[in-house]
């Protein structure tokens, strides 16, 4: 059989791959994550790409800081009911439609124990070794969780219940805490299949029940057939690509032949400067006509956790290493001043009672109109918080 590289290489008849230049790739990711849309443009909080692979909420600004950035009209203290909350990719707080729900729960399942025991990271070889396959140690979790939630509950108050619960094949003795508790990847990534979310705008976070969720998805573990809906790397292979199954499998944290194993075969080879990706077919024209640069350029202070700057390539998204090393420090992690899906710089909020300042950080010299649109985001920042400029 063909390969899934072999057969995209088919739809352009000649072999060869689709020269693209890195700007171009940069500015056809922005383009296909909506960073191009304007300023409250849009009034559906739903009506946003990213929400088909999740959209982080980490920090201070979190989902909502991305979603307004996409042109959804939302602020800080809104809390739609359209959208839910839920543990899912890489353990992290992400932000999905509500109505999305039951989809993403299949489409999180692990594909396997070799990819559960991945995404559980230190958990699976206690596990192993009490012959728990660690599918079936993360179904067995959302089931005690399941019945441990009836009502909404802080985690730590979870985490207690979820302890005198589970075997000891499940716990751990955490130093920093100086108790003995789950491990917290398997307790996070169990929190969906068991028919919970995250309470919107909770610190510490809130666990309840997802309304009307069916008691026989509960510890489901079938694993979703490639091209499911909300499948997570054909939509991440649209939102961030051009990309390969390693990088994909990297922003997963997936084993990177199980990618490959359900990488779509609708994909065309592009060679990017020397190094060579797939992009999907539907996706081919767009990147083509992000070579041409015709409109005034599109600023944006993108939050530390924003997905344009969760891609793995980092080498493409800041060839300087001393840039790269500015935005993706081991703590405290800034955002990134972004043109044109560029990053010229980094930026940290410095709240002051009402006043929002920001410390920016320059990687090359702005021009007049990049200088302009960093006031102006700085003003939609602040608006969006609830405060002023000063």
């Amino acid at each position: 059989m063909a390969s899934a590289a072999a057969r995209g290489r088919g739809h352009e008849g000649t072999g060869a791959p689709v020269r693209v230049d890195r700007p171009a790739v940069l500015r056809h990711r922005a383009g296909v994550q909506q960073l191009d849309r304007a300023p409250g443009s849009v009034t559906d909080p739903t009506d946003a790409a990213v929400l088909d692979l999740g959209v982080q909420d980490t920090g201070p600004d979190g989902a909502l800081w991305a979603l307004a950035l996409r042109g959804v009209a939302v602020r800080a203290a809104d809390h739609p009911e359209a959208l839910a909350y839920a543990w899912t990719l890489r353990g992290a707080p992400h932000a999905y439609r509500r109505g999305d729900l039951r989809a993403v729960e299949r489409a999180v399942r692990p594909w396997s124990d070799g990819d559960a025991a991945k995404r559980i990271f230190d958990a699976a070889r206690p596990l192993r070794a009490a012959g728990t396959p660690p599918t079936q140690a993360i179904a067995a979790t959302a089931r005690a969780m399941r019945e441990v939630v009836v009502r909404p509950m802080v985690k730590g108050e979870v985490s207690t219940a979820m302890t005198a619960a589970m075997p000891d094949a499940y716990l751990r003795e955490c130093r920093p805490c100086g108790a003995v508790h789950m491990y917290e990847q398997t307790f996070r990534l169990a929190a969906l299949h068991a028919g919970l979310e995250l309470e919107a705008g909770t610190s510490p976070p809130v666990l309840r029940r997802i309304a009307r969720w069916p008691s026989s998805q509960v510890g489901r573990t079938e694993p979703p057939a490639a091209g499911e809906p909300l499948d997570v790397v054909r939509t991440a292979l649209h939102l961030l690509g051009p990309t390969t199954p390693a990088l994909v499998a990297g922003f997963l944290d997936a084993p990177a032949r199980e990618v490959a194993a359900r990488w779509p075969s609708d994909v065309v080879d592009v060679d990017v400067e020397g190094r060579t990706c797939q992009v999907l077919v539907e996706d081919l024209d767009a990147l083509r006509a992000a070579a041409r640069v015709d409109a005034p350029p599109c600023v944006r202070l993108l939050g530390p956790y924003d997905l344009f700057l969760q891609a793995r390539d980092r080498d493409l998204l800041a060839p300087d290493p001393q840039v790269r090393a500015s935005l993706w420090p081991v703590l405290g992690r800034p955002g990134a001043v972004v043109v044109d899906g560029e990053v010229v710089g980094t930026w940290r909020p410095r709240a002051r009672g009402r006043v929002l300042h920001l410390d920016v950080t320059p990687s090359r010299p702005w021009t007049r109109a990049v200088r302009a649109g960093v006031d102006e985001q700085h003003g939609l920042l602040a608006a969006f918080r609830g405060v002023r400029t000063p």
